[in-house]
């Protein structure tokens, strides 16, 4: 495209969204700074028809732009600013929350209340997760309450049921045991020390090695690398008009419910280096329920093993101005806190 049919297609793209109707060419003639005729602007569009950026619902309609069309528009928008006000709620709100979990449920909330779609944020933690601290604590029945606390403030607890009784004070040494030694050592790193510690001769004779062999076998430190997402704001796609029937529309909502779909949806259209926005327009390659919605998003590595994806999710025509402004604050804020 030249200049000027860049200009007019995405002048037609920013009225679409506004208004959700075909837009004419008298529309876009009004609008131009360059004081372009309507039938001047009608040939233009009769040429972005032809390339594939406009489609005409109708014979004696405007003109809608196409998935090709929103691509174009998206690409040509600068990295948008939030007022520095709101960049400091933004990290304030978030530095509030003690947890991790906290702060992905916030995050996803505030997203979907700056830019009225689907808010989406989730953390991956990776087998490079940093201990922190364990807690062993003795219950009736010869089970064990096993806690681990990682660098990120996860906590994960599991019982296990064991084949000898260990006193609470065995328990508290071997706790005391593992927090001296490998607190703020990977899990990955302590798993292969301990493995290689306990295979020692030495090990047989010591009592302390000997129960912690045992709770080792029962899989202490052994903590489920489950992701934690949180989506908020699917009640925002009820009333936009997706084309949808009945059956698709239910389709949609139960995709969006399903953690594991959506999870698999942020890995598929966020694989742009970390801290890089991405953008998909249509996402019929996911599932033809979402061929009219659109995903901005950002991948942000994290201190402790972990990762947080960051994703807007919402109709074609939104507001990508501001979806890609919110996107990226709420990147840097997650980026700029201590975990």
């Amino acid at each position: 495209m030249n200049h000027r049919e860049q200009d007019i297609l995405h002048a037609i793209v920013e009225c679409y969204i506004q208004t959700g109707e075909p837009v004419a060419s008298r529309t876009i003639a009004r609008r131009s700074s360059d004081k372009l005729s309507a039938a001047t602007v009608r040939n233009v569009m009769a040429d972005l028809c032809d390339s594939g950026y406009l489609s005409q619902p109708h014979t004696s309609a405007g003109r809608v732009p196409t998935e090709k069309a929103f691509r174009s528009y998206v690409q040509s928008l600068a990295r948008g600013r939030l007022l520095i006000t709101e960049l400091q709620r933004v990290r304030g709100e978030l530095s509030q929350m003690s947890t991790m979990e906290a702060r992905v449920e916030r995050s996803s909330r505030m997203l979907t209340e700056m830019t009225r779609s689907i808010g989406i944020t989730a953390t991956i933690p990776t087998s490079s997760q940093t201990l922190d601290q364990i807690e062993l604590i003795s219950l009736s029945d010869h089970r064990v309450l096993m806690i681990v606390v990682t660098r990120d403030q996860m906590v994960r607890n599991r019982v296990v049921s064991l084949d000898e009784f260990v006193s609470q004070d065995d328990l508290a040494s071997i706790r005391n045991y593992i927090n001296h030694n490998f607190s703020g050592w990977s899990l990955l790193d302590i798993h292969a020390d301990l493995k290689r510690r306990l295979e020692q001769h030495s090990a047989a004779y010591d009592a302390l090695l000997k129960k912690l062999t045992l709770l080792y076998s029962k899989g202490l430190l052994d903590i489920e690398l489950t992701p934690e997402i949180h989506m908020e704001g699917a009640s925002n796609l009820v009333g936009l008009d997706l084309h949808l029937t009945r059956e698709k529309l239910r389709d949609l909502f139960h995709t969006l419910e399903e953690k594991k779909r959506m999870l698999q949806l942020l890995d598929r259209f966020l694989e742009q280096p970390a801290g890089e926005l991405a953008v998909q327009v249509g996402l019929a390659d996911a599932h033809p329920s979402m061929r009219e919605l659109s995903l901005i998003g950002v991948s942000i590595p994290l201190n402790g093993g972990l990762s947080a994806k960051i994703a807007v999710l919402g109709p074609m025509r939104m507001n990508y101005l501001k979806a890609i402004s919110a996107v990226y604050h709420m990147g840097q804020a997650f980026r700029s806190l201590p975990v």
